[in-house]
C-alpha cells in the first residue's frame, strides 16, 4: 500500500548470492511513473550503519546494496528520507547501542522450507516511531534549508543570464527572464517565487535543448530548426510534470514529507471546494492503467490485459487461478514473482538465466514456458508480499477467486427457470401438479401439525412453498 513498508527483499537467497544483480532494492517503476533520482547529494557520503570500516559511499544504490547483500537490512520507502547521509549516521550510532532486533521488524524468508534455506531479513520504517521523527526532523530540516535558498534568489540583484530561445541578455533579479520566457516565449515553467536552485533549474533545460530535445515530450530531433518548429506547433514549450527530475527545483515538494506537489496541490483544491457548492459535472476518473507481466502494452480494463496477456503470450491468469486455488494474496504473490524473475531476466518456468528480456520473452514463447508455473513452494512466500513495482495496478485489480468460487458452488446444480409465461396454459396443463388433484381434492400436512385442503394447483403450490408443507398425496 502506499503508507506501509514497500521494501523487497529480494528473491531466494542463494540466487541473490551468486548475483549482486539480482536484488531489487527497493520497488521499480512502471516506464509511465519513474522513480526519483538515486543521487545522493555531491556534498555528503553516507556510512554504512552497520559496517564501522567500510569507507562512506557517493552513491545511494551501492550502500542499499550492501546493506541488503551483508546484512539482510532493508530500508522502507528510502527515497522518502530527505538527508540520507545523516539518516545512516543516527542510525550507525543507535545500532551500536542496541541490537538490531530492537528496531526492525523479522521477516523470514522461505518459511515453509528446510530449516537451512531459511533466512531472516531486517526492515527498518517509519512504524518504529523513532524512524518516524528522525524521517520528519530531517524533512523539516531540508525544508528550511530550502526555503532559506529560495529567500536568497528571491532578493538576489545580481543574477545574469541570456535567455535559452533568443539570448537576450538578463541583469537583476531571475524574475525578470522567467517572465520573459513566459511572456514572449510562451514557455511558462511557473512563477519564480515557486522556483528554488533556480540557476541549476535553467542549466537543466538548456542542456535539454542543446542536446536537441523537446522539453515537454523528450523527443530527439536531428536538428535545431525542427526541434523549433515542433515546440512551437506542438505547443511544448513547457516542461512534463511527469518527469521527476524537475521536483526538487518547485518548492512545494518540500512541504510535507512523502507528498508531491500533485497531492498537496490536490489537497489545497479541495480545501477550496468546502466553500463551493458540491458540482461534480466536470469531473473525469483516470482511467485504470494496467501493465501486461510480459511487455510494456498498457490497457484501460482487466478484461483487455487478460485477453491481451493471453493472444500474445498464452499466459492465461484465470486458468492459473482455477488449477492452483489461488486466494486473492497468492495472486498478489505470483504476480509479484512473476514480474521479478522478469525483470532479473530469468525464466519463472525453469529459472534458466538470459542477458536480456528479450531473450526471456522469446525462450518463453518458444518453450511454452508461460503456463508453467514453479510449485508454490517457491513463490508462495513472505518476501513476493512486497510489489515489484510501486504503481503496478494489476495487484489492485485482482479478483477474490474465494467468493467467486464460493457463488460458483452455490450456484450449482441450482435449476435455472425462465420467465416466460407466454404459454401459460400449456405450463398449467402439463404440469406435474394435475395427477394430485384427479380426486379434485389434495391436502397439505405440517410438520407441526394439522393440514389444509387444496382444490387447485395454484393453491398446492402457493401452500407447499410458502408454509413448507407436506404434500398428503406424495409425502414430499
Amino acid at each position: 500500500g502506499p503508507h506501509g513498508a514497500k521494501q523487497g527483499v529480494g528473491g531466494r537467497r542463494d540466487k541473490i548470492s551468486r548475483s549482486g544483480r539480482d536484488s531489487i532494492l527497493e520497488p521499480l517503476s512502471f516506464p509511465e511513473d519513474p522513480g526519483s533520482s538515486a543521487s545522493l547529494s555531491s556534498t555528503k557520503a553516507a556510512p554504512c550503519a552497520l559496517c564501522p570500516d567500510l569507507q562512506p559511499l557517493w552513491e545511494k544504490d551501492p550502500l542499499l546494496k550492501h546493506l541488503l547483500l551483508e546484512h539482510k537490512l532493508v530500508i522502507a520507502d528510502v527515497r522518502l528520507v530527505a538527508d540520507f547521509p545523516r539518516y545512516m549516521m543516527y542510525w550507525r550510532r543507535r545500532f551500536a547501542e542496541q541490537p538490531l532486533t530492537d528496531f526492525c521488524s523479522v521477516i523470514q524468508t522461505n518459511s515453509e522450507g528446510p530449516v537451512e534455506k531459511q533466512e531472516q531479513y531486517f526492515l527498518l520504517c517509519d512504524a518504529l516511531p523513532e524512524d518516524r521523527i528522525l524521517r520528519e526532523q530531517l524533512q523539516q530540516r531540508r525544508l528550511e534549508e530550502v526555503l532559506e535558498q529560495q529567500q536568497r534568489e528571491r532578493e538576489d540583484i545580481t543574477f545574469q543570464r541570456a535567455c535559452m530561445f533568443c539570448n537576450e541578455e538578463f541583469k537583476g533579479n531571475r524574475s525578470l527572464l522567467l517572465n520573459h520566457m513566459a511572456k514572449e516565449h510562451a514557455c511558462n515553467v511557473g512563477l519564480p517565487d515557486n522556483i528554488v536552485y533556480c540557476d541549476e533549474f535553467l542549466d537543466t533545460l538548456e542542456k535539454k535543448l542543446d542536446s536537441l530535445q523537446c522539453l515537454y515530450c523528450e523527443k530527439v530531433f536531428r536538428d535545431k530548426t525542427t526541434l523549433k518548429d515542433h515546440m512551437r506547433k506542438k505547443q511544448h514549450r513547457k516542461i512534463s510534470s511527469k518527469n521527476k527530475e524537475y521536483d526538487r527545483f518547485y518548492v512545494i515538494n518540500y512541504l510535507e514529507l512523502g507528498k508531491t506537489w500533485e497531492e498537496v496541490q490536490s489537497e489545497d483544491d479541495r480545501e477550496l471546494a468546502e466553500d463551493q457548492d458540491d458540482d461534480w459535472s466536470d469531473w473525469q476518473a483516470h482511467p485504470l492503467r494496467v501493465v501486461c507481466l510480459f511487455c510494456e502494452h498498457q490497457s484501460d480494463t482487466m478484461e483487455q490485459i487478460y485477453a491481451h496477456m493471453e493472444e500474445t503470450h498464452g499466459f492465461d491468469l484465470h486458468k492459473i487461478k482455477a488449477d492452483f486455488n489461488l486466494k486473492f494474496y497468492q495472486q498478489v504473490k505470483l504476480v509479484n514473482y512473476i514480474r521479478r524473475e522478469l525483470h532479473q531476466c530469468r525464466c519463472y518456468g525453469c529459472q534458466e538465466k538470459f542477458v536480456s528480456r528479450e531473450e526471456v520473452l522469446r525462450h518463453i514463447v518458444d518453450t511454452t514456458h508461460a503456463m508453467k508455473i514453479p510449485e508454490p513452494s517457491t513463490w508462495d512466500q513472505p518476501q513476493y508480499y512486497f510489489p515489484t513495482y510501486e504503481n503496478d495496478a494489476l495487484l489492485c485489480a485482482l479478483s477474490d477467486s474465494d467468493s467467486e468460487m464460493e457463488e460458483a458452488e452455490r450456484c450449482r446444480g441450482v435449476p435455472v427457470i425462465a420467465e416466460d409465461v407466454s404459454d401459460l396454459q400449456e405450463l398449467r396443463h402439463n404440469s406435474a401438479l394435475n395427477h394430485l388433484l384427479k380426486a379434485g381434492t389434495s391436502f397439505v400436512a405440517f410438520p407441526t401439525g394439522g393440514a389444509t385442503k387444496c382444490k387447485s394447483i395454484k393453491q398446492l403450490a402457493r401452500i407447499v412453498v410458502e408454509k413448507k408443507g407436506i404434500c398428503g398425496s406424495c409425502a414430499e
